[in-house]
C-alpha cells in the first residue's frame, strides 16, 4: 500500500478523494467508488501500488493508436479496480473485481522494473490501459517519471473522469491519450457507467490545450449508444473543441463479452459505416471503424488527396507515408512518430 498524492484530510478523520470528478468522502475503513482505494485511520491509501494485475507487450494499434507511433509495440499494464461500473465492459473482471470480492489481485513489480522491462525489449512507449488508469494514478505517475527520464513515451487509454487535480499531476509526463467518449448523454453517462459527462468533456479539452496527442473512442452500442443525432453532437464536438485532425475511433459493441449486456446484438456493420460517414460528413479529417477486420475503413487515407498512407488489417499495417507526410501531394498527415 502506498499513501496518495491526492486527498484531503477532513474532520473525524474522514478524507476527500481528488484523484477523479467523484471526489469521494470516506469514513475511516471505508473504499472509494474504484475499490482500489481505504482510508485507514484517517488516511488514504492505494491498495493497488506496485500490483500489477496485466503487463503485455501490444501492438499499439491495440489501445487503439493509429497516429501515435504507429506500427510500433508498447508495454501495457493495468491494475484491478475502475471509477466506473460500465454495463458493456470487457475487462469486467479486473475493472470490477476489488468491488464484487474485495480482494486485491496482481504480483508485485515496481515502477523501475516496469521501464526496465520496456527498454530491455525495445519498446518506445508504456500504456496505462485494460483498467482506468486513473485508479493506479500513484503507482502509474511514479512510473512515468522514470519513462520520461529513460526517452519513453507514456500514454493512457483512459475514461478521462478525473480531477483538475490530477490532471495537473499527471500531464507534464503524459505524451499521448485515447479517450472513450462513450456518448454526449448525461443520462448515459449516469445509467449505464455511474459516471457523468462534463468532466470527460473537460478533460478532453484541457488534454488538447496542453497539445497532448488525442485520440477518441466511441463504442457503438445497439439501443443506448447508437443514435445518429447523438453520435453527430459528438462528431461536432471533436471538431469545433478538439481540432478536426483529432482520430475518432467508432468501434463494434460485442454483447457476448460485455459484463452486464449479453442480450444485447453485435453493432451492426452497416451502422458502423453511417457512423463513419457522420463523422466524415462533420469534417473530421480521420475517422476509424474499429472490432471489425477487412474494413477499407481501418485505413488512413490523406485528407486532401486521399491516397492510401497507412493501410491496416488487423493490428498489422504498411506505411506508405514519407516520415509523416502524403507521398503523392505531401500534406501532413498528424503522426506522431
Amino acid at each position: 500500500m502506498k499513501e496518495v498524492y491526492l486527498y484531503k484530510k477532513l474532520k473525524k478523520k474522514k478524507v476527500q478523494c481528488q484523484n477523479c470528478a467523484h471526489y469521494c468522502i470516506l469514513t475511516p475503513g471505508e473504499r472509494g467508488k474504484c475499490g482500489a482505494r481505504e482510508n485507514i485511520d484517517g488516511k488514504l491509501y492505494s491498495l493497488v501500488y506496485e500490483k500489477a494485475c496485466a503487463i503485455h507487450i501490444d501492438p499499439i494499434e491495440k489501445k487503439p493508436f493509429f497516429h501515435f507511433l504507429p506500427g510500433s509495440c508498447s508495454l501495457s499494464i493495468a491494475t484491478v479496480g475502475c471509477n466506473f461500473a460500465c454495463t458493456n465492459c470487457q475487462n469486467w473482471a479486473i475493472s470490477q473485481g476489488p468491488k464484487i470480492s474485495s480482494k486485491i489481485e496482481g504480483e508485485e513489480i515496481k515502477p523501475e522494473e516496469i521501464v526496465n522491462l520496456a527498454l530491455k525489449n525495445n519498446l518506445p512507449s508504456i500504456s496505462y490501459t485494460f483498467t482506468e488508469p486513473t485508479i493506479f494514478l500513484d503507482y502509474a505517475l511514479d512510473t512515468m517519471k522514470i519513462a520520461k527520464k529513460k526517452g519513453l513515451k507514456n500514454n493512457w487509454v483512459t475514461n478521462a473522469f478525473w480531477s483538475k487535480e490530477a490532471f495537473d499531476l499527471i500531464s507534464p509526463y503524459l505524451d499521448a491519450a485515447n479517450v472513450d467518449l462513450k456518448s454526449f448523454s448525461d443520462e448515459f453517462y449516469i445509467k449505464n457507467c455511474g459516471g457523468r459527462l462534463q468532466p470527460v468533456l473537460d478533460n478532453l479539452k484541457r488534454l488538447k490545450e496542453k497539445e497532448i496527442w488525442l485520440e477518441v473512442t466511441t463504442l457503438v452500442i445497439p439501443t443506448l449508444s447508437d443514435d445518429p443525432k447523438m453520435l453527430r453532437k459528438i462528431a461536432e464536438f471533436i471538431k469545433s473543441e478538439l481540432g478536426p485532425e483529432t482520430p475518432w475511433h467508432v468501434t463494434q459493441f460485442s454483447g457476448i463479452i460485455s459484463w452486464q449486456l449479453q442480450h444485447l446484438p453485435d453493432t451492426p456493420v452497416e451502422t458502423l459505416k453511417k457512423v463513419h460517414k457522420i463523422g466524415k460528413d462533420a469534417g473530421l479529417k480521420y475517422v476509424y471503424t474499429g472490432n471489425v477486420p477487412g474494413l477499407s475503413s481501418e485505413n488512413t487515407f490523406c485528407p486532401e488527396c486521399k491516397a492510401l498512407v497507412i493501410n491496416r488489417r488487423g493490428y498489422s499495417i504498411t506505411r506508405y507515408d514519407k516520415n509523416g507526410k502524403c507521398p503523392q501531394c505531401d500534406t501532413k498527415l498528424d503522426l506522431v512518430l
